[in-house]
């Protein structure tokens, strides 16, 4: 656990990491660091492609809601970072069926999500999180890809449905010759069998779902957020001129609309009576 923090100049309560373990369905081991403010209020983030919970923009997402005073976990998913499983290509589903293990455990101990957040890839799997189950009504999906037939080039090479068919695998190398991991038929077809217009037409109607998405985004078009917005029911879309995949200088940028979204969410839910 690391050392406690007490805010300068603020009367916020102290803030501990905590270090938490959660068991998936599969009984795999899901490492998390939960930012604990002692408020009820918790917002769950949820990291891309080939990224784990360290992630420099959740850690600085982590740090300006507890300034809100509003707690915060983020985890690795299965295969990722330290939680236990091996890496699969695709792996949405399952990874939003890890989501739903977090969210149960906190749920259990008495915790109100907020907010579920996810970038890149977690983009993704928070929006099929909300089109599978209604348990959490602020969606924030950050430079998700809407077609996930696209993309694969990059990371295969250009002949990968060829290669998958003839030999039923594809390893993955870097640059230098070196094996990442290996893509089986299997897990290919998982991602390119997800229809995420169908998904999101899915999503209930007072669930509030933000796009944000970079409008210099190399890695994921911007035109993507564009589709999300369309088929979306209740939806609202920020695009963040100049910005790249990872919002490399655009930090605060994406902060500030992130809080402003989560920070509405829960006075609508106090509203209501929920919180």
């Amino acid at each position: 656990m690391a050392q406690p923090s007490i805010h300068e100049g603020q009367s916020l309560p102290v803030i501990q990491q905590q270090r938490v373990i959660i068991r998936n369905k599969y009984g795999e081991k899901l490492v998390g660091v939960l930012h604990e403010t002692g408020s009820a209020e918790l917002v769950i983030l949820c990291h891309g492609y080939r990224c784990s919970k360290e992630n420099k923009t959740f850690k600085n997402l982590a740090a300006a809601l507890e300034e809100e005073g509003i707690s915060v976990f983020r985890f690795d998913f299965a295969g990722n970072g330290e939680s236990e499983g091996s890496f699969q290509y695709g792996n949405y589903r399952r990874e939003a069926e890890d989501l739903h293990a977090v969210v149960l455990h906190f749920s259990e101990a008495k915790r109100l999500i907020s907010a579920i957040l996810g970038h890149s890839k977690g983009g993704n799997v928070v929006l099929l999180y909300a089109s599978t189950y209604s348990d959490v009504h602020t969606v924030i999906n950050a430079s998700g890809r809407f077609n996930l037939e696209r993309g694969n080039e990059s990371h295969l090479g250009t002949d990968f449905l060829q290669r998958i068919r003839i030999d039923g695998i594809i390893d993955v190398k870097d640059d230098t010759g070196k094996f990442e991991y290996r893509v089986t038929e299997e897990s290919l077809m998982d991602r390119l069998n997800i229809d995420m217009r169908a998904a999101c037409l899915s999503i209930p109607k007072d669930c509030r779902v933000l796009t944000v998405h970079g409008s210099k985004d190399q890695i994921i078009p911007v035109e993507d957020a564009l589709e999300f917005a369309k088929v979306i029911p209740n939806h609202k879309l920020h695009i963040v001129e100049g910005a790249d995949h990872g919002y490399t200088a655009h930090q605060a940028d994406l902060t500030s609309i992130v809080l402003e979204f989560i920070k509405a969410g829960i006075q609508q839910e106090k509203r209501r009576g929920k919180m």
